[in-house]
């Protein structure tokens, strides 16, 4: 169960980013991220809801606030990036994430085990490989959302650093103060620059899609966590890039060379493996 669970919040995390890179070729990144991010905040309030969790103190919900903000910024890298890069570069990219929280680790004196080292190692190679342009690229040498790619990946784990600190109280409450911390930032930074919030009706699938795709993800994550090992679901939720590259090699005929083909199986590898420790 716990296995079908992190698919499937693999496969749920994978189809938004695919959307959320769609949506942000035809809008404002920051409009697709505060009107898909309200759509996740509604249905992550209904999570709260239904699990009948107390609310914990404003001290146990600060970390989790910090979270979405990184969160935030994580997603939005993301979005650009996907937008204006190849999705088969950038997504295995932004799956190095896990390097963040085992960065966090070794601080705290918990050092890495030998899978994690030989990991790290994949996702470095991984990530030169997806990173280079060919000799006949117009003199580019990194190629287009890269930069963007490895901002994500800071974004991201530092969300899972944060909202595992503040977790202790309640997970679902957490995830409701990271989702809420980064809709308000998103809105107020969008009224700053005097960005529509009024997306097309076409639009409109997309970004339902997005908050959907999200929110059930962290649901089912959650869920999975509960029902088996901990390190199984952190394995198999961390394939996600593998379904955005999917969608976008089926849906826009997004073609890259072997060798970038090879990185990206190599990153995602290195992910899992770090993930695995």
């Amino acid at each position: 169960m716990a296995a079908v669970l992190a698919l499937g919040g693999a496969v749920c995390w994978g189809a938004g980013d695919f959307l959320g890179g769609l949506a942000s070729r035809r809008m404002a990144v920051i409009a697709v991220l505060a009107i898909s991010q309200a759509i996740g905040l509604a249905g992550v309030l209904v999570w709260v809801v239904v699990a009948h969790e107390a609310i914990p103190g404003i001290g146990e919900l600060l970390p989790a606030a910090a979270a979405g903000v990184a969160g935030l910024v994580g997603l939005g890298a993301l979005y650009r990036g996907l937008a204006i890069g190849a999705m088969g570069i950038v997504a295995p990219i932004s799956a190095a994430s896990p390097l963040v929280g085992l960065t966090a680790d070794a601080v705290q004196g918990t050092i890495p085990a030998a899978l994690q080292w030989l990991g790290i190692a994949l996702v470095l190679v991984g990530i030169a490989t997806l990173s280079r342009e060919p000799p006949d690229a117009g003199g580019r040498r990194i190629a287009s959302g890269v930069g963007l790619a490895l901002v994500a990946a800071l974004g991201f784990g530092l969300f899972v650093v944060g909202l595992d600190a503040g977790s202790d109280e309640s997970a679902a409450w957490a995830v409701v103060a990271a989702r809420a911390t980064s809709v308000s930032i998103a809105v107020v930074v969008a009224l700053v620059l005097s960005i529509s919030l009024r997306p097309q009706r076409g639009n409109w699938p997309l970004l339902v899609g997005i908050g959907v795709g999200d929110t059930l993800a962290n649901v089912l994550v959650a869920i999975a966590s509960t029902h088996g090992s901990v390190g199984i679901v952190a394995v198999l939720s961390a394939l996600y890039p593998i379904v955005t590259v999917l969608l976008a090699r089926l849906f826009l005929d997004e073609r890259l060379t072997t060798p970038r083909r090879v990185g990206g199986v190599i990153a995602i590898a290195g992910a899992v493996l770090v993930a695995a420790g």
